[in-house]
């Protein structure tokens, strides 16, 4: 099973970024695929903050409807898992934030990457460096 990080999620939401095109036809994949393929219930908030957040895209912030809208597509997908904590996740999860190098916002990597491998998740689609911190995760860069 994929999963998919929040910066893929909002880069295939927001025409105008460079990775748009790809992001999307990479989530379209997902979607219209036999495969299970998952959003991390932390990256679905993440989501909702980002594309909403006016401080970010000034005047061209997604209003709470758009972003709702875009999620609810998503979430319309018949192979689609929405993933939050499972059982075994508090043992990976402080085996990742007792690292060195997990603080501040790594911790909420951490909180992500600890859901994918108590899931069992092939790999995580993302662009997000701070992953390379927990091995156990195959982290894939749909961008590279």
């Amino acid at each position: 099973m994929i999963a998919v990080d929040t910066n893929v999620l909002v880069y295939a939401h927001r025409r105008e970024v460079a990775e748009h095109r790809v992001a999307q036809e990479c989530l379209r994949t997902l979607a219209e695929g036999r495969e299970p393929w998952a959003i991390p219930w932390p990256c679905v908030y993440e989501f909702f903050s980002v594309t909403t957040n006016r401080r970010i895209w000034h005047n061209t912030a997604s209003t709470p409807q758009q972003a709702w809208a875009q999620l609810d597509a998503w979430f319309a997908s018949p192979s689609i898992r929405l993933l939050a904590e499972a059982p075994g996740f508090t043992s990976v999860l402080a085996d990742f934030m007792c690292r060195p190098r997990v603080r501040g916002a790594v911790v909420h990597d951490a909180r992500i990457a600890a859901i994918c491998v108590s899931h069992g998740v092939d790999a995580l689609f993302s662009r997000d460096r701070d992953f390379s911190l927990f091995p156990e995760l195959d982290v894939r860069n749909p961008f590279a």
